[in-house]
């Protein structure tokens, strides 16, 4: 028997707990879970999206779907997400990724949090959800992400996220915000490493890492054993220079206060980015701290990557998506439409036979159901 085109979804997902109860549950729970998930790869942004391409695909879809009273309403989908345990969802997604992905090794994995600034709601008070999400930058998969609580920050949402994921052998990069000694413990225990920026918020780390950069680059350091290198990239009319010194020198570690707190602490660095556009000029300091050895390359490598969840994560939701327009927010429905969208930029990254952005993607799989297969299937 040929198996169904949702099959890896059904098998991976036929365990998470429906929220409906008594009359409600006329339509089946993997059937709605389903048609939602192909719907948004075809296009939908949101519940009567996803019952109109369930109405204008019924054929198909009752060719591996059940379907026992049709296609639901949107009103159906819209309180189905909207009561759906999103830690118990994203657990699923989360395993879900890892059975149809290995993640390259020695790769980065960057941690960044975006908000989806449509799901606020003026009149009850209530902010737009803010979520941490975890990006592998070679495999271009999103492996899980965590929403910030209303009254908490990224910091208690960055450890509870990697927790629940499969990084080792991987380089977790996260930015200044996510420069906490818990935050490294927890990516050790997770078999990775760390790259992490640090700026002002570290107080006495990025006041001790100014100083010594400061004084050895007046020194040109002659007496740091320092790796070094440089990049030059020229694109439309702009030049950008970066640079990086890294020291894994014990005696240079040992001038940082409270270093010892910095489980796996090997080496810092220093990156200074110069961006020249016609006459004007611009320069920037970064310092970071890693359990890499000094590899300078290497580092600034890793954090140069680090930027790729906004280009091919955040970005891509905004603009091929149209995250920030979506207005759903009732309930947990806006967090669990956000697992929907991962879910989908995934499929499609991992389809590599049509050309063209995930915006194209999408379209050719709104309109041909052998490519959508080939999405499902990949």
């Amino acid at each position: 028997m040929e198996q169904s085109p949702t099959a890896s979804i059904e098998a991976h997902f036929s365990e998470l707990t429906d929220p409906r109860t008594g009359n409600a549950t006329r339509h089946l729970f993997i059937d709605i879970l389903s048609i939602a998930i192909c719907a948004v790869i075809c296009g939908a942004e949101g519940w009567s999206d996803i019952e109109l391409f369930g109405k204008k695909k019924e054929t198909w879809l009752r060719s591996f779907l059940q379907l026992p009273n049709g296609i639901p309403s949107h009103d159906t989908f819209g309180r189905v997400f909207a009561k759906i345990n999103p830690q118990e969802f994203q657990q699923q997604f989360i395993q879900w990724v890892q059975a149809i992905e290995t993640l390259t090794q020695g790769q980065v994995i960057a941690v960044d949090g975006k908000q989806l600034r449509g799901s606020h709601d003026r009149e009850a008070g209530k902010n737009g959800i803010y979520l941490v999400s975890a990006w592998a930058t070679a495999n271009q998969l999103v492996l899980g992400q965590r929403k910030v609580d209303e009254k908490s920050n990224e910091i208690t949402a960055i450890p509870q996220l990697l927790k629940l994921l499969e990084f080792s052998g991987c380089i977790v990069t996260i930015d200044a915000m996510g420069t906490q000694t818990k935050i490294a413990k927890t990516i050790l225990a997770g078999g990775g490493d760390y790259v992490l920026a640090v700026k002002g918020n570290q107080g006495h780390l990025y006041e001790d890492l100014q100083y010594l950069f400061g004084t050895e680059a007046q020194n040109n350091y002659d007496q740091a054993p320092y790796s070094y290198t440089k990049t030059t990239h020229k694109c439309h009319g702009r030049i950008e220079v970066r640079e990086c010194w890294a020291i894994d020198s014990e005696d240079y570690l040992a001038y940082l206060r409270e270093w010892e707190q910095w489980a796996g602490l090997k080496s810092i660095a220093c990156i200074i980015s110069k961006r020249t556009l016609g006459d004007k000029i611009e320069t920037q300091t970064q310092y970071v701290i890693s359990s890499l050895p000094a590899n300078a390359k290497s580092i600034l490598a890793a954090k140069r990557s680090h930027w790729k969840i906004e280009n091919q994560l955040h970005w891509v939701l905004d603009i091929a998506f149209r995250e920030d327009h979506c207005r759903v927010r009732k309930d947990h429905a806006a967090e669990n439409l956000s697992v929907l969208r991962q879910m989908a930029l995934n499929l499609l990254n991992n389809e590599k036979s049509a050309k063209g952005g995930i915006h194209a993607k999408r379209l050719q799989a709104a309109w041909d159901l052998d490519y959508l297969l080939k999405v499902l299937n990949t």
